[in-house]
Order: C-alpha cells, then structure tokens, then sequence
C-alpha cells in the first residue's frame, strides 16, 4: 500500500487531466508496446502553462517518498505491475529516480497519467469520490 496520502494523489489526478485536455493527449494504442523510453517531455507549447506550472510545483513540494510512490502508482495503473509487485515498482521507481530524477518531468510525459493514478488508487480500493479538494 502506498504511503502517500489519497488526497495528494487525488489532487494530481484532476490536475493532470485538466493539462490533458488542454493538450489534446490521445490514448495511447495498447498494441504499441508503450515503455517508459516511449514517454515524451511536456510539450513545448504548454511550458508556461499555469496548471503545468502548479503540477511540476505540487510534485517538486512532495518527499523523495511520495514522489516514488506517484511513479510506482503510475506503473501500476498503466499494468507494468499488480499490487502483489508493489515494493517490486517502488524499487524500480527508486532507481529510475536516482538515475533520471526529475520526477515532476517523468509524470507529466505520461499519456493519461490521471486515469493511470485512478486505476492504480482503486485497486488498493481507494477512491477520490469523498475526497475534499480545496484542503491541498
């Protein structure tokens, strides 16, 4: 289980998907092979982006900790692993942040990285239905 804090996520999920339609983000084919490699930077257009700008402050204002767990919730949610692999994907987000860093970056290049943080909190049976937004 995670030990960031629903909210926070909660909060990522609708400001991800309010960038998402400001840029237009397609779902990607699922047939494609999609690997983390295949995630692109945030498009150029959007650098000045005031929700851009509020996603990269938010991410950056979080612990090492929650940041990597944001990451393996990503995998997670987009089918890289199950919650049986949990510590498996924080491993891996461990070493990708030591690697790479730029964790901030590495989210907002992800297609869909809203409904992949959905998807991944309702199977720990989380849900940002009673979450209170306006607290964060």
């Amino acid at each position: 289980m995670p030990d960031i804090n629903t909210d926070k996520v909660c909060f990522l999920i609708v400001k991800a998907r309010e960038f998402d339609v400001k840029t237009g983000v397609e779902e990607p084919d699922p047939d494609s092979g999609a690997a983390d490699a295949e995630i692109g930077d945030t498009p150029r257009d959007f650098v000045e982006d005031p929700t851009l700008q509020e996603i990269k402050l938010f991410v950056e204002e979080l612990n090492e900790d929650e940041q990597i767990d944001l990451v393996a919730l990503m995998w997670l949610g987009r089918g890289d692993y199950d919650t049986s692999e949990w510590e498996d994907a924080r491993t891996e987000a461990i070493r990708a942040r030591d690697e790479h860093g730029h964790t901030a970056e590495y989210l907002l290049g992800a297609p869909l990285l809203g409904d992949y943080l959905e998807e991944a909190l309702s199977q720990f049976g989380e849900s940002c239905k009673d979450v209170e937004m306006s607290h964060l």
